[in-house]
């Protein structure tokens, strides 16, 4: 893990009594982003795009989560990223994980064209085309170990496990634990107290 982000976490927990400046809250998104190596991305006046940062944040997502030992075809397979729906990310999410390992898996992004594949990844990224078949999504990858996100509204209200929106001109995300710990997903505590709200798990 970046040295600068795990830093990051420990600034968070605070020592025991101390109180900690409310703006600070304001920067952990942008923690996690840096520590996913956004800095290998070409350079662009004015900084990088909405759906390189998503990209960032997705690619890091894997970072945080356990999966189930079933959720992979060998101890070596790849860890997908699938895409559902139009593809907002162009080739940034390509450019992300180019080369990176998760743990002992090579990260591959792959394009997702029915139902039925959505069980062959880890990561899967339902795009905000999909909305209105949402539910149908969800009920094809009950049960299988696949990490749900989205940037459509009330995803996580829905069923989803992660959802990235705007707010103050920052990407942001919220976590639904309660799903994530059904599907058999250990979700990190590093990874839940940078979300801005949680579901609590039960």
């Amino acid at each position: 893990m970046n040295p600068a982000f795990k830093r990051t976490i420990a600034a968070r927990a605070g020592a025991p009594g101390r109180r900690r400046p409310r703006r600070t809250k304001r920067i952990w998104p942008l923690a996690l982003v840096l520590a996913a190596g956004l800095g290998t991305l070409p350079s662009r006046a004015g900084g990088p795009t909405e759906y390189q940062v998503k990209a960032a944040f997705l690619y890091n997502f894997g970072k945080f989560v356990d999966w189930p030992s079933n959720a992979f075809a060998a101890t070596n397979a790849p860890l997908v990223i699938g895409v559902f729906g139009e593809n907002p990310f162009g080739d940034n999410l390509q450019s992300i994980v180019r080369g990176k390992n998760i743990g002992n898996h090579r990260v591959a992004v792959r394009r997702l064209r029915s139902l039925s594949e959505l069980k062959r990844c880890q990561i899967l990224f339902v795009s905000a085309s999909e909305k209105q078949r949402l539910p149908d999504i969800l009920r094809a990858v009950r049960g299988a170990g696949v990490l749900t996100v989205s940037d459509m509204d009330h995803f996580t209200e829905a069923g989803g496990m992660i959802s990235l929106f705007m707010e103050n001109r920052e990407i942001r995300f919220q976590i639904n634990n309660e799903a994530a710990r059904a599907a058999g997903l250990k979700i990190s505590s590093k990874l839940l107290i940078l979300a801005e709200r949680s579901h609590p798990a039960n």
